[in-house]
This record gives structure tokens, sequence and C-alpha cells, in this order.
């Protein structure tokens, strides 16, 4: 086990995402804003979190909601001025709360200065601050788009009668990283936030900076599947620590990687403390368990199993058991709402499904992330038509499918548990006119559930809602070190209904049981040695239901006990 003589605040924290766009409306325009997020700052305060992540609140065009800036140092006019973003940050500092932005640097917004004078000449000075394929070469090399209609990384240009390299939409260019000039670019953007006080950064595809910019043909080894390929950069873990050594170092701040495409073998190369890289990173082993292999946005036909979640978490756990630190999320901006995914959102488990993982965040070692509304259990929206789609993503795949001649129902009904746009419905506060967050009507529509007690006001006065049992299970962790930094053991990995574990710090132990079934289930723990297993919080009141070492639970339970 780690020694834990060093703590950081930011191995002991708890993460709340924002994703500004869909928070609180003040200007009722019906998009989110700063002083949205102002106006909530003491219900966060009062979840017991400390950190607030905050999606790119930056200039942009908004051809990927935030994710295309077109300056780094102005905040985008739908969500206020840096003057409102001043005074979010002195609220956070007043009320203790630390703030963590996006850096989103692998690309820019193709209106970004940047970019609109690189594409001017091919001897323009910012020339090299993307990646370039000259026309007269022929086709560039196969390079895949997450974005793009027709299916690949390059964009003709006219003027200058070449290509641009794009990993993501047509409007968001790739950066050079090869160019020294725009790693100090970077740099300074970096110290520009830190020295107004914001405590650390999301680091949006991190893992994809670097490129071969020999631009090879997709080595044969990466069976086609570009991600991968796209995170084993030449140069990237140079990068990283030129990051750290000119910038970060410098500061007591956070950093998180978002890095698909790194696996297990990878993980200690970004976040060894003694390598100088990463804090910690977002893997994607889990958030690619349900989805057919090397098709990021489709859905498995066959069903997940738990005895497979149980094995990516305890693999990544195993990982970071004498070095590093990992991460703990269920979902974010990118992927569906938790309870839908890893739960069941119907009526009859939706409590307990919610309730349940929240226990299991908050007592796996890792710095927990939650996702706005996650701490009362929103669901999926699960859109009929794609007119009421606002995500690129879903848009551009439908547009391709249509010109394909596919089957669009079977598109819709995959989205239904897919799209991006499920974590993306404004905020539910409370059961009046589009749930408390816009007077007007917003950017995209409000879950019919907030009118059925999936609403901040509606769970504060139930003091059995499941935002109630958030607060409480946020304080067992905070209380109890072993549920931190404790050694993890996996107890009856082959058990496809409840997963069992325990956390152990010195003579702390604890007994974590969790049900993943819609029916009552049994689990004998003999090969675990203690007198008495103590509960200390439970989602259900038959909390005690066990003779000795065989415990039955009912649907979805969630159980923590303290083991003498």
């Amino acid at each position: 086990m780690q020694q834990i003589t060093d703590r950081k605040w930011w191995q002991e924290g708890i993460v709340y995402q924002i994703y500004p766009r869909s928070f609180q409306d003040t200007t009722q325009n019906g998009i989110g804003d700063l002083q949205g997020v102002i106006k909530r700052l003491d219900y966060i305060k009062s979840l017991g979190v400390d950190i607030i992540w905050l999606n790119p609140v930056y200039e942009s065009p908004n051809d990927d909601n935030g994710y295309d800036i077109s300056d780094y140092r102005k905040i985008m006019p739908e969500f206020g001025t840096m003057a409102d973003f001043d005074l979010l940050l002195q609220g956070m500092k007043e009320r203790g709360l630390k703030l963590v932005m996006d850096l989103v640097v692998n690309h820019t917004s193709d209106e970004h200065q940047w970019f609109e004078a690189s594409r001017q000449s091919r001897d323009n000075p910012y020339r090299d601050y993307y990646h370039w394929w000259p026309a007269e070469k022929g086709t560039p090399p196969k390079r895949w788009s997450y974005f793009d209609v027709d299916g690949t990384a390059w964009k003709y240009d006219e003027k200058t009668d070449a290509y641009y390299l794009h990993y993501f939409s047509v409007k968001q260019p790739d950066l050079n990283w090869e160019n020294p000039k725009v790693r100090e670019e970077i740099q300074d953007i970096m110290k520009f936030w830190f020295d107004k006080g914001v405590d650390g950064f999301r680091m949006d595809v991190i893992s994809f900076i670097s490129k071969d910019t020999d631009f090879p043909e997709l080595p044969k080894k990466y069976e086609g599947d570009f991600v991968p390929f796209y995170s084993e950069g030449p140069k990237l873990h140079e990068y990283l620590n030129e990051l750290h050594q000119k910038v970060l170092s410098k500061y007591d701040v956070m950093t998180v990687g978002e890095a698909p495409g790194i696996g297990l073998d990878k993980a200690l190369d970004f976040v060894d403390a003694e390598r100088g890289e990463l804090n910690m990173f977002f893997h994607f082993d889990l958030m690619s368990l349900d989805r057919e292999a090397n098709e990021v946005f489709l859905m498995r036909k066959s069903p997940w199993k738990l005895s497979e979640f149980k094995k990516v978490h305890s693999a990544w756990d195993k990982v970071f058991a004498e070095k590093g630190w990992g991460s703990m999320y269920l979902n974010n901006h990118d992927f569906p709402r938790s309870v839908s995914r890893w739960g069941n959102d119907s009526v009859s488990h939706w409590y307990n499904s919610a309730t349940m993982l929240h226990t299991f965040l908050l007592t796996m070692r890792g710095t927990p992330y939650f996702y706005y509304g996650e701490e009362i259990g929103m669901t999926n929206i699960k859109f009929d038509a794609i007119s009421e789609y606002r995500d690129i993503n879903t848009i551009n795949r439908y547009e391709i499918i249509q010109k394909e001649g596919g089957d669009l129902d079977a598109f819709i009904e995959n989205e239904k548990s897919a799209s991006r746009d499920n974590a993306r419905t404004p905020m539910q506060w409370d059961a009046t006119a589009h749930s408390g967050f816009s007077k007007e009507r917003p950017w995209l529509k409000v879950n019919d559930n907030y009118q059925e007690g999936i609403n901040v006001a509606a769970q504060e006065a139930d003091r059995l809602s499941v935002l109630h049992y958030f607060r409480k299970m946020v304080q067992v962790r905070k209380s109890n070190p072993a549920l931190i930094h404790g050694d993890y053991e996996l107890l009856r990995p082959e058990h496809e209904e409840i997963y069992a574990y325990t956390r152990t710090l010195g003579q702390d132990r604890f007994l974590v049981l969790l049900s993943f079934s819609t029916e009552r289930a049994k689990i004998n723990l003999d090969m675990v040695a203690f007198d008495t297993a103590t509960a200390i919080i439970s989602n259900a009141s038959e909390a005690e239901q066990h003779q000795g070492k065989t415990f039955e639970l009912v649907p979805y339970q969630a159980t923590v006990y303290r083991l003498r």
C-alpha cells in the first residue's frame, strides 16, 4: 500500500463537474451561465464536495459546445464576462472550494486567430501552428475523425491548396505541438489562469497531442483502431514533462488528463510522481465495456456482466496500489447518465440504483468525480427524434447513416442509451416550468421526470431522498481514511449479482456490499475473517439481513460494514 504521509488535497477531495450551459440560467435566454453557478455555490458547498470541474467557458463559436476555443483568455459572452468569472472564483474561495478548468489544447477553433492566420498562406508565421499536408503530395494517409461526416480527419482548404488535420470536427484543427512556439503559447495560457487563482486543469484528450508528423499509414498492429495509435505519439511524455517542469511544478495545482487509448500497461508512465507529468487521468476501459469493439458510440448487443465491471475496476486499482493515483467516474458530459447505464432507472429500482452507485464511487480508492445532477439521480432522457438532439456527434452520425441508406430507426434507438445529450439536459432544480433552470425554453429539453421527484427542491424536503443519502455517504468517506487510502481487496469476483470488497488501513477495515441485481441476492463470505459486521450506512431498511458470513441483499442494495 502507498504511504499516506504525503497526503494531497486532490487525492482526498471530491470533484463535482458542472456543464455550465445546462446548470443554471440567470439571463433567461435558455442557456446556463457563470452567474448561475455563483447562485448555486451554497448548494454545491452543502453537498460536501471540494472541487468544481467547470467545462469550457472560453470564447467559442460552439461547434462542439465550447471545446472549439477561439480565444483562451476570454469568456464566452453567452456565459458572461471575465468579471463574472472573477466573482465565481472569489465566491468559491470564500467557501473553501477549488476550481479546475478544462485545458483544450489538442485543437483550437478554426475561428481562432492562429488558424485564421495559418490558412492565409504557406509562409505565414502561424502556418506551423497546425498540421498541413500540401495537395501536390497527393491524398494524405488516412486519419479517422470523431465528428467528420466523411469519416476523414483531413480537410481540404482551397486557399493554400492543402489539407489540415482535425481529429474532431472540421472546425477543430489540431495544433502542432512539434512547434516550440505552440508549446510556449500553451504554457502562457496555463500561467494566465493559474495566476488568476485557478487550482488545476482537466486536460482534454491530452493523450492525442503528439503526432508522428511523417504521417505513415496506420500500422497493422492497431487492427484498424486509430484511438490507441493517436495516444502513442512519439513525444507525448516529453511534452507532458515539459509542461510539468515549466508550469505545473511552480503551483500547487491538480491535473487530470483525459486519456483515450491508454491501457493498464502505460498508466504509470503518466502518473508516477517521480516522472513529473500528471496527477491522474481518466481511462476508458469502463466507458467501452458496454460498447461494440472498436465502435466508440455503438452499444453492444449482449448485456455487460458484473464480473466484467469488477475486473475493470480491480485491475486499475492494482495498477495504482503502490505508485500513482487513479480517478473514479461513472459518467460525464461525454457519456450517458450513470443510473441509466450502470444501474436501473425504472421507478421501482431508481432510488436504490442511484444511491448504490454513490456508495460505490465513494468507497473506492481514487479521486471520485460526480457529474451535476448525479447527486439527485438524474437519468437519460432518451429522445425519440433527431430534431431533439443538439450534439454534433449524434447529428453528424445520423447524417452519415442517412447518406449510406442505413437504418435510422436503429440509430435513434442506440442513441437513447449512447448519446452525449443524455448527460447534457438541464439541471433539475424544482418542479416549476423547465425545472427551475430557466424561465425560457432551454437550449436542450428538460427531462420530464423533474416533475416526479427528480429535482433538488423535492429531495431537499425528503430526508430519505437520493440527495440526502449522497450527503451522508460523502461524510462517511471523509470520516474514514481507509475508504480513501486503504487497501482494496475484491471478494467473490465471479459473483454476477453482488460486488463485494474490503478496504483496509491499519486496524480500520470495511466491507462494501453492492447489489447489481433486480432480484434478492445472497453472498457467502467465509473467506473473510471477522467477528462482527456493523452497518455504518445503507440504502435499504433491511441492511442487517445477514447470518454469520452469509448476506442477503434486496435489489440494488448498498451497505458499508465496519468489520471487527
